[in-house]
């Protein structure tokens, strides 16, 4: 079977009160587009086509960028003047006389989709056959209605705007997901009109002509309203990212995860879990993280495109970036891990330190109020509460390397390019700006002086 794919992404979404075209915002991180994109992709589409209108640039752009990007084929819908009218703009990019191909109809703004559903629609779908994702609701208002006749055949589906009392009391729903041989679709946009309360050229309106030409019309029927549902309005979205959110802390549960309250906690990527790991409140995860056994995640920590290891510690406060955390590390409370950091093993990291591409050695510690960036660290060092490394000089950066057993004092300067090395012992207060031998203990301050009989300046 070949698939070409036509998502109907042309919307301004003038509820959204947004400049974002409304299919650029986001669930769990990702752009609702995208997310539909991705399905389409998982069922092995040959081709996917998106139709764009308000904001067609911004969305482009917003993709040009990106890997799944390549394939895409962009159609302009000047006007919005309905669904069927939106298709039609695609239908340059379909190969109308392959009698083998199928053409599946998706949406921007229905993100949550999922590719399994949609697997099982194509498989009852063939090049004879009209195929429907339909929804039983107990809340149909304002939906279009799945018509069968007395048999249970589909007839046609009517909008409710041009539905009668007893249509409207109908709760099958028509979610507008549609897989249509390409061949009877190109036919049937062509005789579309528009002589509707919306003026405007329905989709929808191709189930009556299927039925008038008596090609089987099959629709598979789901309960899950969250999957089909489209977004108008920010309350929506808001609504379905707590869906999406509680439906993925809900597979952490299943893993064994201990999640000290499932709706206090955000995944916004792919988030990987080992046995007895525990998640304290306001976590958020971002890109891909992976969490060993035995991990501990305190209050409100954010961790991104980590990779953290066994019976590692990560207290309340803390945000780690693009780093990887050794086993038996602790970090934090209100630490800040950036880009670049590698820890080794039993490394303590303790409240307001910041590390920043450094390299640290097995049971190296760093308890408070230090920055740590652009080195490298041995085992067993001690960073003195206050300690700095200066590794920028205004222009470009520079390394610090300490060797093993190092320890510094508190309220000291290390001014990059310098090397310490093993069992150098650094004063407090020192301010070092050039090589520290081996065994060596190095006073950097300036002396002091006691002024007799000064007085503090008065207010003026």
């Amino acid at each position: 079977m070949k698939l070409d794919v036509v998502i109907l992404a042309a919307g301004k979404g003038s509820r959204m009160n947004s400049n974002r075209p409304k299919v650029l915002h986001k669930i769990g991180a990702k752009q609702m587009l995208e997310r539909v994109i991705d399905a389409a992709r998982d069922l092995g589409a040959s081709k996917v086509h998106v139709v764009v209108g308000y904001g067609a640039e911004q969305i482009k752009q917003a993709f040009d960028s990106q890997p799944k990007s390549d394939g895409l084929r962009w159609a302009i819908q000047q006007q919005q003047l309905g669904t069927g009218h939106a298709v039609m703009q695609a239908l340059s990019g379909l190969n109308t006389q392959d009698e083998e191909c199928l053409v599946l109809v998706l949406y921007g703004d229905v993100p949550l989709i999922k590719a399994s559903t949609l697997q099982e629609l194509l498989r009852q779908s063939d090049s004879k056959t009209l195929s429907l994702l339909s929804l039983i609701s107990e809340s149909p208002a304002g939906l279009g209605r799945i018509i069968r006749d007395g048999q249970g055949e589909i007839t046609a589906i009517v909008e409710e705007k041009d539905a009668s009392t007893e249509q409207k009391q109908i709760k099958e729903i028509n979610t507008g997901i549609m897989v249509i041989p390409v061949v009877k679709l190109n036919r049937w946009l062509n005789k579309l009109g528009n002589d509707n309360a919306q003026g405007e050229y329905y989709l929808t309106d191709i189930v009556a002509m299927a039925a008038a030409e008596n090609c089987k019309i099959i629709a598979r029927v789901i309960t899950d309203a969250r999957e089909v549902q489209g977004v108008n309005d920010k309350a929506q979205l808001a609504g379905l990212e707590r869906h999406y959110q509680m439906t993925k802390v809900d597979e952490l549960l299943q893993a064994g995860v201990t999640v000290l309250d499932p709706a206090r906690v955000d995944i916004r990527g792919n988030l990987k879990t080992g046995q007895d790991v525990e998640i304290d409140i306001n976590a958020i995860f971002e890109g891909e993280v992976s969490l060993g056994n035995g991990v501990k995640i305190g209050a409100n920590v954010i961790i991104k495109d980590s990779t953290i290891a066994d019976n590692v510690t990560v207290l309340a406060g803390t945000n780690i970036d693009g780093a990887m955390i050794g086993a038996r590390s602790v970090i934090g409370p209100y630490a800040r891990i950036r880009p670049g950091t590698v820890l080794s093993e039993e490394v303590k990291i303790g409240n307001f330190v910041e590390t920043k591409n450094a390299v640290i050695g097995k049971g190296s510690k760093a308890s408070h109020l230090a920055y740590i960036g652009d080195a490298e660290l041995g085992e067993n060092v001690n960073i003195g509460a206050g300690t700095i490394v200066c590794n920028y000089d205004g222009v470009n950066k520079h390394k610090t390397v300490l060797g093993n057993n190092v320890f510094v004092g508190s309220n000291s300067v290390l001014v990059a390019p310098v090397t310490l090395a093993d069992n150098a012992f650094i004063a407090a207060g020192s301010a070092i700006n050039s090589d520290v031998p081996g065994d060596h203990l190095a006073i950097g301050r300036a002396k002091q002086r006691n002024i007799p009989g000064w007085k503090r300046p008065g207010k003026k």
